[in-house]
């Protein structure tokens, strides 16, 4: 059950942006850094696992010493001779005392993972302030990301299918016409301005929910994973069709060197599950396996991912794929059920908005985290309505600047993605095993070290971290002086 909710964690929204982005990178280019960048998020899980283990074994041994510490008080304040506690020491302490603190130094479970430790604590646990500064302001930027993703792509979902030069509602929205924004959408109204208008709506709808907490959202997650699976299996299923009957218009290229920098960002977002191993793993019960397992799950959805992109990249033109690939499934020509072209046209609506409350909330409680003074509370005014609204407007804000999907997931990924997913595991990783041999001695192993074990895995981790920031931002300034 752990992996199933993994796989529908990592195959969220990115993979609907996947096809655009491995169009304009060309095929060999795409499949080559997806199967690498699937192997090197693989790799960072299992430092996170490592990590988990290492934090659960630390905070046993904090209790264990803790309870021995009591236990010696108890004894000194006990007011009975020396004699008597000798006399006593094989039975009374015995019992008093658990055979945990005094055995369990080398027991090999603790290290066992029964107490969810969240990424936040692990930060806290193994990095210096600045470490952990650094943490939350790269899970921040990483959150704010995805809301503005989330807060561009309703709107735009809605402008398409609402929206179209013609006035035929939803028939011409994937038959490759290129629209302006400022073209008409209904009578004076432009196509941006009902984008906007959307933005406003969503945004009236859902902000509110920042300001309090989402709780019981089972149900709509459970419909959310459902709705996803029927939208993903029917977009193949149509696109295999198409390509079955020689009605396939895609002829990609090889490899366009262009194209990567947004590749790179969307295949980083696409494989983002870092950051909610905590509240995967610690759930299941048998771990002993659990490397072996993910994997597993990481070739299903490579396999997945593969499937999707390969699919549409030769059903469609370059030129006419959407950046919400959903949208290419609105076109009368593709399909002429009108409920389907409906439904995939709206998909990205209904799922989406059931996960922004729960990522406003997530982020407005980093922020409350960041800012927090041991012991200290915060005044109602800045609790109730400074951090929501700190929370809510950046991203609406970017989201009313611009709706460029593919941009907006490639930049989210490659900064804050590329920090969550390949820096932060690898410090982690690093810093957790070095603390565990000042605590437990060198000869400890962790029951649940990576596979990757030596340095070198951590070393080369970091130099790829660094090198894709560096390369996103030199492919960034370049495009934009050509520009």
């Amino acid at each position: 059950v752990g992996l199933v909710y993994m796989f529908n964690l990592i195959v969220g929204t990115g993979a609907l942006t996947m096809p655009k982005a491995f169009a304009t990178a060309g095929w060999l280019v795409s499949l080559v850094l997806l199967m690498f960048l699937g192997f090197m998020s693989y790799m960072t899980t299992t430092f996170v696992v490592e990590a988990m283990a290492a934090a659960n074994a630390q905070l046993r041994w904090k209790r264990m010493e803790k309870r021995k510490e009591d236990d010696e008080d108890e004894d000194s304040s006990s007011g009975v001779s020396d004699s008597d506690v000798l006399l006593q020491d094989g039975y009374e302490r015995a019992e008093t005392r658990p055979i945990l603190s005094v055995q369990r130094r080398g027991s090999p479970n603790i290290f066992e993972i029964t107490e969810r430790v969240e990424m936040g604590q692990m930060a806290s646990m193994f990095f210096n302030k600045v470490g952990v500064n650094l943490f939350y302001f790269c899970i921040i930027i990483y959150l704010y990301g995805d809301l503005a993703i989330y807060a561009a792509a309703v709107p735009v979902s809605l402008m398409q299918v609402t929206c179209s030069a013609t006035g035929n509602h939803s028939c011409s929205v994937g038959d490759g016409t290129k629209y302006n924004d400022t073209d008409k959408c209904w009578g004076p109204i432009r196509r941006i301005d009902a984008y906007r208008l959307y933005l406003a709506a969503f945004t009236l709808l859902l902000g509110p929910f920042t300001f309090f907490n989402v709780q019981k959202t089972k149900y709509l997650q459970i419909m959310t994973s459902l709705m996803r699976w029927i939208a993903f299996i029917l977009m193949i299923i149509l696109a295999l069709i198409r390509i079955s009957r020689g009605q396939a218009e895609g002829h990609p290229s090889m490899a366009q060197l262009s194209g990567i920098r947004n590749l790179f960002g969307v295949c980083v977002y696409s494989f983002m599950c870092q950051h909610s191993l905590p509240s995967l793993i610690t759930p299941i019960s048998k771990k002993k396996h659990v490397n072996k397992l993910v994997l597993l799950d990481y070739i299903l959805i490579l396999a997945f991912y593969s499937l999707l992109s390969f699919t549409a990249i030769y059903c469609f033109r370059n030129d006419t794929l959407m950046d919400m690939y959903t949208l290419n499934f609105t076109n009368c020509q593709i399909i002429n059920v009108a409920f389907i072209r409906y439904f995939l046209g709206l998909f990205p609506v209904f799922t989406i908005s059931t996960n922004f409350p729960i990522i406003a909330v997530t982020l407005r409680n980093n922020w409350k985290t960041l800012f927090h003074r041991e012991g200290g509370t915060y005044p109602w005014v800045v609790d109730r309505i400074v951090f929501p609204a700190i929370t809510l407007i950046p991203p609406v804000l970017v989201a009313f600047c611009t709706h460029d999907l593919e941009s907006l997931v490639g930049i989210t990924g490659a900064y804050a993605g590329n920090g969550i997913q390949y820096l932060i595991p690898a410090f982690l990783a690093y810093c957790s095993r070095k603390d565990t041999q000042l605590v437990f001695g060198s000869g400890t192993v962790n029951k649940h070290l990576s596979p990757f074990r030596h340095t070198f895995w951590i070393v080369f981790v970091l130099i790829w971290g660094f090198s894709c920031f560096v390369f996103v931002t030199a492919n960034i300034v370049l495009s934009e002086s050509k520009l």
